[in-house]
């Protein structure tokens, strides 16, 4: 639902007005959600493709707070459908292809890879992981951030570069050794997949100020890595409440949450334990057996 695409949503709403085809929209990144979509110069025709009203369509949402928002914006009743995982097929481990991972991003054996796996834009809170790192005063702590950064200019990789190295912290942005698939790139440079970095990390920082729902912190869940997660509003609402255990800011680093990671590099068995509760957990809330309750719920058997 977020308007990037005028055109394609008009063409949708009239097509599916004028057929009648039954319908489900799972909307995401609803308008008012971003900040710049808010002030705009076409509100009558956000409001009425983004997303539609119509007899035959449906509708569902990622998280309780666009549910509520939907509702009270355009009387839209709708199903919360989250992200979700196949959590009965096994994460991926090392093999072949990633075994030299940690070597070819120049991180040893022995260092601890804490994983930043997130887009680099501000209001993913990576300033908190830096100031995680700085006051863990791990000098064998490696902060890497996967994804690439430009989506919303450069200046903000630009200020995390420059506070990594004020406060002492070994940053690595390792986005373009990173991919969706493994591959080769140009000049033969040998390409990576998100989960390559997952099956080599230690630790995962999810310092986010703001989130949809949280596909990077299911994920880490699934590959069984303990975390520090900020308490974004969509987290307190849906994802907090359901007890996973992970170390747990309010927009600042605390000794109390330093003191919770120190903890964990320290003692694997709690790691172990803290991890698979997570994992099953999960599993029975963000697994395809709870997509598919919910779907049947929502379609109708013809």
């Amino acid at each position: 639902a977020i308007p990037m695409q005028l055109p394609l949503a008009q063409a949708i709403t009239e097509f599916l007005a004028a057929s009648g085809l039954p319908a489900l929209a799972h909307n995401h990144d609803l308008y008012w959600e971003r900040e710049r979509f808010r002030r705009n110069r076409i509100p009558e025709f956000l409001d009425r493709h983004f997303p539609p009203r119509l007899p035959h369509l449906r509708h569902a949402v990622i998280n309780s707070l666009a549910k509520e928002e939907l509702r009270r914006r355009h009387a839209i009743d709708s199903t919360i459908i989250p992200n979700v995982f196949d959590f009965d097929v096994p994460a991926p481990g090392v093999d072949d292809y990633n075994a030299d991972f940690r070597q070819a991003i120049g991180v040893a054996a022995e260092d601890w890879l804490v994983l930043q796996p997130t887009r680099v834009i501000p209001r993913k809170g990576i300033e908190l992981a830096i100031d995680l790192l700085a006051r863990l005063g791990d000098p064998r702590a490696r902060l890497i951030i996967t994804h690439r950064a430009g989506d919303e200019g450069m200046d903000y990789l630009t200020s995390l570069r420059a506070l990594a190295a004020a406060r002492g912290v070994d940053l690595r942005y390792v986005a373009d050794q990173i991919e969706d698939r493994r591959g080769m790139g140009p000049g033969g440079t040998k390409l990576y997949s998100l989960w390559d970095a997952y099956v080599h990390a230690d630790f995962v920082t999810y310092p986010s100020l703001i989130e949809g729902f949280g596909n990077a912190l299911v994920e880490t869940i699934y590959f069984r890595l303990p975390a520090l997660v900020n308490r974004y509003d969509v987290y307190k609402a849906d994802i907090g409440p359901i007890g996973f255990q992970l170390v747990e800011i309010d927009g600042a680093v605390t000794d109390e949450a330093v003191g919770a990671v120190a903890a964990l590099r320290r003692d694997p068995e709690a790691v172990a334990a803290q991890v698979e509760h997570n994992f099953h957990l999960a599993a029975a809330h963000y697994g395809y057996g709870a997509l598919r309750r919910l779907l049947e719920e929502l379609i109708p058997r013809p």
